[in-house]
């Protein structure tokens, strides 16, 4: 009887660990699936401020006020937050090419699958299957 309920336990323990294991093998391609979606997704943030800034900020503008853009089609689901500053070429410490003074925009996309308040990063508590990526580009003109 001892026997039969030590093959019993070890049985259930070894079939745990198999289950363990098997959900983890399920769980990471979809984990790297949402990786790649969400640095699209913030890349198309990207290049969505690029089209607005040369469009309707032209770019001897400021920066657009901080603003959240939901990408359709398979990038669904994500919320990318954009924000913006600009250090104009008459600050001290900025950079000149020649007589003209550059002008520096830098912008931050910050996509995510679970925005607080409509835009990212998430603050609090979060999900497992939450997914951030954050990319910087600068500009100078």
């Amino acid at each position: 009887m001892v026997s039969v309920v030590f093959i019993l336990v070890v049985l259930a323990a070894l079939g745990a660990a198999l289950a363990s294991v098997s959900r983890q093998q399920h769980v990471a391609p979809a984990a790297g699936l949402q990786s790649a979606r969400a640095y699209q997704a913030a890349r198309a943030g990207l290049e969505w401020w690029a089209y607005w800034q040369r469009k309707v900020g032209s770019l001897t503008g400021d920066c657009m006020a901080t603003n959240s853009i939901v990408p359709g089609g398979n990038l669904a689901g994500f919320t990318v937050t954009l924000t913006c500053s600009r250090t104009p070429g008459t600050a001290p410490g900025t950079a000149s090419d020649g007589a003209t003074e550059l002008t520096f925009w830098t912008v931050v996309a910050n996509a995510c699958n679970a925005p607080s308040n409509g835009s990212c990063p998430a603050t609090g508590a979060v999900s497992d299957t939450y997914v951030e990526r954050q990319l910087t580009w600068m500009l100078v003109r």
